[in-house]
């Protein structure tokens, strides 16, 4: 059992290094404004939770943001970005991993997905109007959103991009997920023995 504690210790940090790696790729998407930013790092945190429990992607979510936060800074000083980009990848992966794992199918993997984008962009909407969005007023200085105009902002940009963003990492991740199925499954299988 040790040995099985400290291959899963090595492989979480693994895995929270390619997750990283994959933040520092982040990406604007047109129709959005411009800090609202995709990334695929939630796959490997998605793996990392389907093979060692919900607690791994966790692990793997919150090692990657305090990494890019200490690597590459936040504009406000106080890491809300990095809050908001893990907050968005638990809300995404354990609804994922929860609804998987009482099938440990494909097709319960898809369903998993699709839940995990909309409750992530639900959760992310109501965190946005409550939280982040007046956290970055405050420590950016920038005058007051309305309450109007808060709305208007989640209803528009944020709900819509958190819906493409898990749609985006929902076919990137069953590309692979086909390919790697049985092996994840006999790896979850070994883990959890």
């Amino acid at each position: 059992m040790r040995k099985m504690n400290i291959r899963a210790l090595v492989l979480i940090g693994v895995f929270s290094a390619i997750s990283y790696l994959l933040m520092l790729l982040n990406f604007p998407l047109p129709p959005f404004p411009n800090f609202l930013l995709v990334d695929f790092s939630d796959v490997p945190a998605l793996i990392a939770a389907i093979l060692y429990g919900p607690l791994a992607g966790v692990s793997v979510e919150l090692l990657k943001n305090v990494l890019n936060y200490f690597m590459v800074g936040s504009p406000t000083g106080v890491p809300v970005g990095h809050i908001a980009n893990f907050m968005a990848g638990i809300t995404f992966i354990l609804p994922t991993y929860y609804v998987y794992h009482k099938t440990k199918s494909k097709k319960g993997m898809l369903a998993g997905l699709v839940i995990g984008t909309v409750v992530m962009a639900v959760m992310m909407s109501v965190l946005n109007y409550y939280v982040f969005l007046p956290a970055y007023t405050i420590f950016l200085g920038a005058p007051a959103m309305s309450a109007p105009e808060t709305r208007a902002l989640v209803v528009s940009a944020i709900l819509p991009f958190n819906a493409v963003k898990g749609a985006m990492i929902t076919i990137v991740f069953m590309l692979l997920f086909v390919r790697l199925h049985q092996w994840m499954q006999k790896q979850a299988a070994t883990n959890h023995a």
